[in-house]
C-alpha cells in the first residue's frame, strides 16, 4: 500500500517541480496570444463565425491632398495613410499604406474597402471603420483575413491648412494613431 502512495505522491511532486520551471514558463510566455475583439457599436461590429487573429497598434500620419469636388468645392481629401504597425510588444512588424493597404513583414498583404463607419470617441479623431478585405496575398498572418476593424483612433483629421482654388493638389499631413483588429473565419 505504500509503494503505490509513494509512487503517486513522486508524480505530483515531479509534476509541480516541472510546471514551474523556467522551461515552462518561457513556453507559455511564447505562446501566441488569443485576441479578443474589441467593444464596438453595432455598424461595425463583426458577423458571426469570424474570429480575431491578429492585433496591430498603428502610428504614423494621414496624408490629405486639397481637391475640388463636383460643385467646385474645396476640401481635404483622404490620399493615403503612411504608419507603422506595431505587435503588442511594440515590435514594428508592418506597414500601413495606400491602397488602403496593410503589408506584414511576414509577406502577408490586405487591401480593403470600408464597408462601415462610425464617430471616434474623440471628436477630433478620425473614425473607426470596418473594412472588407478585397484581396489577399502571401501565406502570412494576414492570408486568410476577411475584415478589419480600425478602433481607438487619436487624431488623424486633416488640419487647419487653408484648402482653396490657389492651393490646389497641396498636401498637408496629420500624426495619427488607432489599433486594428484582422478577422478571418472560425477553424
Amino acid at each position: 500500500m505504500r509503494a503505490p502512495l509513494l509512487a503517486a505522491a513522486t508524480i505530483i511532486a515531479l509534476t509541480v517541480l516541472f510546471s514551474s520551471t523556467p522551461f515552462a514558463s518561457a513556453q507559455a510566455k511564447d505562446a501566441p496570444q488569443q485576441e479578443s475583439a474589441p467593444d464596438v457599436p453595432d455598424a461595425i461590429a463583426i458577423p458571426e463565425g469570424l474570429q480575431p487573429v491578429l492585433f496591430v497598434h498603428a502610428s504614423g500620419s494621414q496624408i490629405y491632398t486639397c481637391q475640388a469636388d463636383d460643385a467646385g468645392k474645396y476640401s481635404w481629401t483622404l490620399k493615403a495613410p503612411d504608419a507603422e504597425l506595431k505587435d503588442r510588444k511594440d515590435k514594428v512588424i508592418g506597414q500601413h499604406t495606400a491602397g488602403p493597404t496593410w503589408k506584414l513583414k511576414d509577406g502577408s498583404e490586405v487591401t480593403g474597402k470600408a464597408a462601415g463607419h462610425v464617430d471616434s470617441l474623440d471628436s477630433d479623431s478620425i473614425p473607426w471603420l470596418l473594412v472588407d478585405v478585397v484581396n489577399n496575398s502571401g501565406k502570412g498572418a494576414l492570408a486568410k483575413v476577411t475584415k478589419i476593424q480600425r478602433v481607438h483612433t487619436h487624431g488623424g483629421k486633416p488640419g487647419n491648412d487653408p484648402c482653396d482654388e490657389s492651393h490646389k493638389a497641396a498636401e498637408t499631413k496629420s500624426t495619427y494613431t488607432a489599433d486594428y483588429y484582422f478577422y478571418s473565419p472560425v477553424k
